[in-house]
């Protein structure tokens, strides 16, 4: 639909074309006018541009040749320096009786004088006068290219839930892009475990019964908004499904639940009369929205948008018995086959039917983009990516460095930034050894580990390299929860090592922000990593991480070059626990033996970009891609 453009001429463009006339009729009647006009040097140049209405107004009649006029202009003139020509044209309308020779006139302004002299030339020399109009010029704003808007919708986003990266994405994403000239919404479940002061915030917006099961059940679907730092989050409310205190119980309760919230937030754009042009999901808990817009919203506005999958971890896909998601989705019959949702006969797979039909599916690195189309990394899905392989794009995410920033961390016990890091560091690494009950001791190299205790983690590799590391000049310090074999390895070592080794069992905001800043290195050694935050943060806080090479580990640490002394990690390839022992002695060799290279790479490590702002860029550009129509 074709929009109107008003289109409105300047000021100075439409006052003097509505005044030809009227200026031609006084150049008729004027007898002489300004051929020459000089500036004394004391003349400040911003005041060149004398104001043409005070000069005709005060300057009216000149009977003889050798008058001079003198004439006091009050102390607001030169506000007034720059005038409009609309103005300038009226008063060209003067009564001139006599040729003007000579015409001096002094315009005083507080501290400031302006003198300027003009002889009138012969009748047959009559030019029109040259005004110097001093115009403000607005500055020119920063293209921010074309506006899209996106919906994004996802099971979990910080700070109202998470409980892992997709938290941190679905947060730091779209108040990236909402800076980038995009309209962005957020869709989550109301969970009952969102705090207080946030439910308290949220706004009714209105609720309405939708259809979901096969059998034409009805539910309530209710939406309460809540704004902040200019995005839109709207919450899907049904007690019915999220009052649970944890946002996933189990497989048998999360399917029915994440099968009507993918239904629920696309009725609710339609509710809300609010159809974006992107609808952006996110991780199998969302995986049908794709399949809900083409087929029981196709008929509808929100049917018309195009679709992106994001996945955060392959290893979850959301597989179930194909009758129950059949029928808590209500979708038709012809979806649920090989190509699409059904996977191994008897069960269907909500992420691979995403995968089927999104317009775009995206990773969050690109080296990850690459894996998960490989047997290692598939998960079995490998041969379907690689049939939709020209639609997988990896884009490696970033974090949000408002938060994590120790410039202005209260956490710390110190604050720093790359100019003070060598120094500053040394005082949180002190303030750490002595809340987790190290021995307090500069010279000691402290490595951290924070992370989700599971397999995933390469945590079977850290538990065959301690012993060797536990060298009287190491500390290790962990933190994290999960599974009970890891708890307990972790606690052996704390018992065995005292005053070295810390196991925190638990997962502390606080800690962790102390722990970024007061370790020398910090230990990823994932199986497999899809992209990472933590080695992001590490170098945010100018501590070394040692990686291994996958998935974002390898996209974004480059591995120390000690010929050329650059780089900003220690990596390895192979998942094997010899190559971690190896990486974790070239970085221990480094910085007991070479401290000022080590030094280099902390400011190195702090100096580079870890921000959402290049990866949110990629996104937009990937949305306009889809969207060519405007």
């Amino acid at each position: 639909m074709a929009k109107k453009i008003s289109t409105r001429k300047t000021t100075a463009k439409s006052s003097s074309t509505a005044k030809k006339t009227s200026v031609k009729n006084a150049e008729a009647e004027v007898k002489a006018s300004v051929k020459e006009a000089t500036v004394e040097p004391k003349t400040v140049a911003k005041e060149e541009a004398v104001k043409p209405k005070a000069a005709v107004k005060k300057t009216a009649k000149a009977k003889t040749p050798e008058k001079k006029e003198t004439v006091e202009a009050k102390p607001e003139a030169k506000k007034e320096e720059a005038v409009k020509p609309k103005p300038a044209a009226k008063k060209a309308e003067v009564e001139v009786k006599e040729p003007v020779k000579k015409v001096e006139i002094e315009t005083k302004v507080p501290a400031k004088k302006v003198a300027v002299k003009a002889e009138a030339p012969s009748k047959k020399e009559v030019a029109e006068p040259q005004i110097a109009v001093k115009q403000d010029i607005p500055m020119e704003q920063p293209d921010l290219g074309p506006r899209r808007s996106v919906a994004f919708i996802g099971s979990e986003c910080y700070p109202f839930v998470k409980t892992g990266g997709l938290g941190d994405v679905m947060y730091a994403l779209p108040k990236a892009l909402a800076k980038l000239n995009l309209d962005v919404k957020v869709i989550l479940p109301r969970y009952k475990c969102i705090p207080q002061k946030y439910q308290e915030k949220m706004e009714y917006r209105g609720s309405f019964y939708m259809d979901l099961c096969a059998d034409g059940k009805q539910y309530y679907v209710g939406i309460m908004e809540y704004q902040e730092d200019g995005v839109v989050y709207d919450f899907i409310d049904n007690d019915e499904f999220f009052s649970w205190g944890d946002p996933y119980t189990n497989l048998i309760d999360d399917i029915p639940k994440f099968c009507y919230f993918g239904k629920a937030a696309l009725a609710a754009l339609n509710y809300l009369d609010w159809t974006p042009d992107i609808v952006h999901c996110h991780d199998w808990q969302a995986a049908l929205v794709p399949l809900y817009l083409r087929t029981c919203f196709s008929d509808t506005n929100v049917g018309r948008a195009i679709a992106v999958l994001t996945i955060h971890n392959l290893r979850f896909q959301g597989v179930y018995d194909r009758k129950t998601i059949q029928y808590w989705s209500g979708l038709p019959d012809y979806v649920f086959n090989k190509d699409c949702m059904i996977q191994n006969w008897l069960d269907a797979n909500m992420l691979k039917g995403g995968i089927t039909y999104s317009n775009k599916v995206t990773t969050v690195s690109n080296t990850y983009a690459w894996e998960i189309q490989t047997e290692e990394y598939g998960e079995g899905l490998e041969e379907h990516l690689r049939y939709h392989n020209n639609k997988v794009l990896g884009i490696v995410n970033g974090i949000d460095t408002d938060i994590w920033n120790p410039a202005t961390d209260k956490l710390l016990a110190s604050k720093y930034d790359a100019e003070s890091a060598i120094k500053n560091k040394k005082a949180n690494k002190k303030a750490l050894q002595e809340s987790l009950g190290l021995d307090v001791d500069d010279n000691k190299m402290v490595i951290g580990l924070i992370s989700r205790l599971t397999n995933q983690k390469g945590l079977d590799l850290v538990n065959d390299v301690i012993p060797g590391i536990m060298d009287g000049n190491t500390q290790v310090v962990v933190l994290g929860t999960g599974d009970a074999q890891y708890e307990d390895t972790f606690r052996y070592y704390e018992d065995k090592y005292k005053g070295s080794f810390c196991a925190y069992i638990a997962y502390n905001e606080n800690v962790a922000h102390n722990i970024y800043a007061g370790c020398d290195a910090l230990l990823v050694p994932s199986r497999f990593e899809p992209c990472g935050l933590t080695q992001l943060i590490s170098m945010r806080y100018g501590a070394v991480p040692i990686v291994r090479e996958t998935g974002g580990l390898k996209d974004t640490v480059q591995p120390y070059n000690a010929f050329e002394n650059t780089g900003n990690g220690f990596t390895f390839d192979r998942y094997e626990s010899g190559l971690l022992y190896d990486a974790i002695n070239r970085a221990k060799t480094l910085y007991f033996e070479n401290r000022v290279y080590w030094d280099d790479m902390v400011v190195r490590d702090m100096n580079k970009d870890v921000s959402w702002e290049q990866s949110a860029k990629q996104y937009k550009d990937m949305y306009v891609e889809l969207t060519p129509r405007y």
